[in-house]
């Protein structure tokens, strides 16, 4: 079995030395048969000579490198596509997960047939979260709380980059993302496929050294888009049906008012509570739409993953 582990890096000069080596020694110490991919996602500082001078003649390390930056969603499907690896495992390049995480990750997978992706969970039970900035950590823990209303799978976390994932698995999935909402990406389209996806315990830990690629309102919009995407109506369904009871609740109040004899014709109550009825079914029916669409998009996924396992099998049979 062979060990891929990609690194995605961009403007990492103060991480990456020490990051190659730190992995490099990992995995030799674990493993006969591994490679280490470390992409520079446009890095304008000396983050590709740094990498280069750290891999020597090291024949197991790769060096992917282009210009501008695009993000860590492509820098990671270029990953993908270079690993040669059974399994593949993904890892910041500041190491705010240790390198010694990787074989436990791959250990899962080998005894966990039933398993296809791995994912490395500070929220879990003996996870672990060790001086990150209060706010930073406010914002990934809950909004991965609010992520578990909308995924299935029960997991903790979405949006962590430290997993293992069987080859098959990323071969299987059509990845467009080109930012950090690939990992929110992939486990939605591996979960669409029926593939399993399990959770072990991670300490994550404060970047040391370089300045943190976070970016709070862009990750909030993103994810709140993503769900939207994901599970319309869990959205469009609440509104819907919030206007449809506080139009109905009018029409109860004007039916009193007019027991009353205190209706007055020249409020437009009527027509605020009709409109309020109206807007509550047509909203509500809109997601009843939208999630059909979400079923017939998941369809697709199954499709394409049947088409890429028969031009797999078509290759393989060529050979």
């Amino acid at each position: 079995m062979k060990v891929s582990v990609i690194v995605p890096a961009h403007n990492e000069k103060e991480n990456i030395k020490q990051t190659i080596f730190r992995l490099v020694n990992v995995l030799k110490k674990h493993y006969q048969n591994w490679e280490l991919i470390v992409v520079d996602d446009g890095s304008t500082d000396q983050t590709k000579e740094i990498a280069e001078k750290a891999k020597g003649r090291n024949r197991s390390i790769k060096i992917i490198s282009y210009q501008p930056n695009r993000g860590r969603g492509y820098a990671l499907r270029k990953g993908f596509e270079a690993a040669e690896g059974d399994v593949v495992v993904t890892i910041d390049a500041d190491l705010s997960y240790s390198p010694d995480h990787i074989p436990h990750l791959v250990k899962t997978l080998i005894e966990k047939p039933e398993v296809d992706i791995v994912v490395g969970s500070p929220y879990i039970e003996n996870g672990k979260v060790e001086n990150v900035p209060y706010l930073r950590l406010f914002w990934s823990k809950y909004g991965n709380k609010f992520l578990s209303l909308i995924m299935p799978g029960n997991l903790t976390t979405f949006t962590g980059i430290l997993r293992a994932y069987r080859k098959v698995v990323l071969d299987s999935l059509d990845l467009q993302a080109n930012d950090k909402d690939i990992h929110l990406e992939i486990i939605s389209k591996a979960l669409a496929l029926g593939f399993q996806v399990f959770e072990v315990p991670a300490v994550l830990r404060a970047r040391q050294k370089g300045k943190s690629k976070f970016k709070l309102t862009a990750t909030v919009i993103s994810h709140i888009l993503f769900s939207l995407f994901e599970k319309p109506a869990f959205f469009f369904g609440l509104i819907g049906l919030l206007f449809l009871l506080l139009g109905l609740a009018g029409g109860i109040y004007i039916i009193y008012l007019w027991q009353k004899a205190a209706l007055n014709p020249d409020r437009p109550l009527m027509t605020l509570f009709s409109l309020l009825i109206i807007s509550g079914i047509q909203i509500f029916v809109f997601s009843i739409i939208a999630t059909q669409l979400v079923f017939l998009r998941n369809e697709i996924y199954r499709l394409q993953k049947s088409q890429a396992e028969i031009r797999k099998k078509i290759g393989s049979e060529k050979k």
